[in-house]
């Protein structure tokens, strides 16, 4: 009963939510990222590097052998073409996270320099609070 009364707490204060919707935003957030890499990225390198397409490179171990059109022997080879794809697609994922994160926190450290200003008051506001305060102190004397 007290696993429940935790979790209970824990999902009342707004965490799970929290983590749900960080993690929805991320799906989403990869998907894009991903038809970036797929749809944008490796169709120009590809392009560059002699119309390659990177997920036909291999490396092929064992031909496929059919016999009467059953396959007698699978095809056994290394997508070393997928690999690198997938490599690209991490590394710009990583890259846009980090982009990401560094606006938001220069974002936050903005915010915080603001409130941090607004919070201190001038030297002659100050002053003239102790004069204010000391001919109060005066007139009850």
């Amino acid at each position: 009963m007290k696993i429940i009364k935790e979790f209970k707490e824990f999902a009342i204060k707004g965490n799970m939510f929290d983590m749900a919707i960080g993690i929805i935003i991320g799906t989403a957030f990869g998907k894009v990222v991903s038809s970036l890499v797929n749809d944008m990225i490796m169709p120009l390198i590809g392009y560059f590097l002699g119309r390659v397409k990177f997920q036909n490179l291999k490396l092929t171990l064992q031909e496929r052998i059919e016999t009467n059109g059953e396959v007698v022997q699978e095809l056994v080879s290394v997508n070393y073409g997928n690999f690198i794809q997938i490599i690209i697609d991490f590394v710009v994922i990583a890259l846009s996270i980090f982009v990401v994160i560094k606006i938001f926190n220069r974002m936050k450290n903005k915010a915080e320099n603001e409130s941090d200003q607004t919070e201190t008051t001038p030297k002659n506001i100050e002053l003239l609070a102790e004069i204010r305060d000391l001919l109060r102190e005066n007139k009850r004397s």
